[in-house]
């Protein structure tokens, strides 16, 4: 498994990242962003974080642009966790995708967010052949969810 990850720097995670949380904690979603909840692997509490979810085909994913990131790890660990819009709260279940199934789901990514997270793709974009995005496949995480409650 790759070990990837792309760390936050100061201004993400002091005013963007803080920003995008107060408005969807507020209701008002950003491109599709929701306050990410899930239990931590260690500690057993609540960590949150704002992402982004794809909806592909009648399917819904949360896509790990920055890597093998701690919401990752804990999702493996937890299997699942909530996403809030406002007062909305959605629990879920999550199972991770496999690196040769992830290609349609990165191109749908980028296509929507390419402007947001494109960086963190190395050149790849949602234009870029198969073998580019399956070759990227391993650093960025991928997990279909299950709204169950």
């Amino acid at each position: 498994m790759s070990t990837h990850v792309r760390k936050p720097g100061w201004l993400t995670i002091n005013v963007f990242n803080r920003l995008v949380a107060w408005l969807t904690r507020r209701g008002i979603s950003v491109w599709g962003s929701r306050v990410l909840a899930v239990r931590g692997r260690k500690s057993g509490q609540w960590r949150t974080t704002p992402v982004n979810v794809l909806t592909l085909d009648g399917r819904q994913y949360l896509v790990a642009p920055r890597g093998h990131v701690q919401w990752t790890h804990n999702m493996r660990a937890a299997g699942g966790g909530e996403l809030h819009l406002g007062e909305r709260v959605d629990t879920f279940t999550a199972i991770e995708v496999a690196d040769h199934d992830k290609t349609p789901v990165l191109r749908a990514y980028l296509k929507r967010w390419k402007a947001e997270v494109g960086v963190f793709f190395n050149g790849v974009g949602p234009d870029s052949p198969d073998d580019q995005l399956r070759r990227i496949a391993p650093d960025h995480p991928v997990f279909e969810i299950t709204v169950t409650g």
